[in-house]
């Protein structure tokens, strides 16, 4: 344990151990009511608790918590958001299913709604007017249609693995994670998904359809995606390695 100050209070750090795992985290006391937690990657943990909350009743709190910390420290692991500045040039990479495509553009007055066509190696895009936010726009529209299509698709193969569907499907902007599951078992993809290698993909879809039966990390929730996906360990280094980094 250490101590640090700042403006607005003594910052102390402590552990706390939950199914075999020891967690620290960055403890803020300050004049409040109540107690928050706040966790930021990779791996940090924050409490902001009331001044004079004892550190026993603040651990307790946090072990009552623990199964939406460890959850939430996991998906921080399987993701490094790498943010890229595009400028949307002739030329420049974007991946889809983990293949790079050369960006390709092309002005067309012709038409009012701009067009995607995937060629050989290429991400073509076809416009009226050539400008930074119609592209990003319209390259956004076409991973999100490509993303839906795929996860979809894939929902359907390994749906005779689980006793139940899910409840809804839905491709969103999620710039943490790359996808998650809900307690009502509605399955949120994020839209870049596409991107992924195909196998990647089928990782991220089985993990998320396997929180319809363990919502949480548990050593019976890896040991569910195991038998669906042996190799699923090779997959998530891709996910480490790469990271939802294709921003447009």
């Amino acid at each position: 344990m250490h101590q640090m100050r700042r403006a607005k209070g003594i910052v102390m750090r402590y552990t706390f151990e939950y199914e075999n795992k020891t967690i620290e985290f960055e403890l803020i006391q300050r004049k409040r009511r109540t107690m928050e937690i706040r966790i930021t990657p990779p791996d940090q943990v924050r409490v902001i608790a009331p001044s004079a909350a004892p550190k026993e009743w603040i651990i307790e709190k946090l072990k009552n918590k623990g199964s939406w910390i460890v959850k939430k420290l996991d998906q921080f692991k399987d993701l490094d958001y790498l943010p890229i500045e595009r400028k949307f040039e002739d030329g420049e990479k974007f991946m889809y299913l983990g293949k790079d495509y050369f960006l390709k553009i092309s002005i067309d007055k012709d038409i009012k709604i701009p067009e995607v066509k995937l060629e050989e190696e290429q991400i073509h895009i076809i416009t009226p007017k050539k400008s930074k936010s119609i592209l990003s726009e319209t390259l956004e529209k076409w991973y999100r249609k490509q993303t839906l299509e795929q996860v979809q698709e894939k929902v359907k193969y390994y749906r005779p693995y689980f006793h139940k569907d899910p409840s809804n499907i839905r491709v969103k902007e999620q710039k943490k994670r790359w996808a998650s599951c809900t307690y009502k078992d509605e399955i949120l993809f994020n839209w870049r998904g596409s991107m992924a290698l195909p196998s990647v993909l089928d990782y991220i879809v089985v993990h998320e359809m396997c929180h319809m039966v363990h919502k949480n990390h548990s050593k019976d929730f890896w040991a569910l995606v195991e038998s669906i996906i042996p190799d699923y360990k090779e997959r998530r280094n891709w996910l480490k390695k790469y990271g939802v980094m294709m921003d447009v």
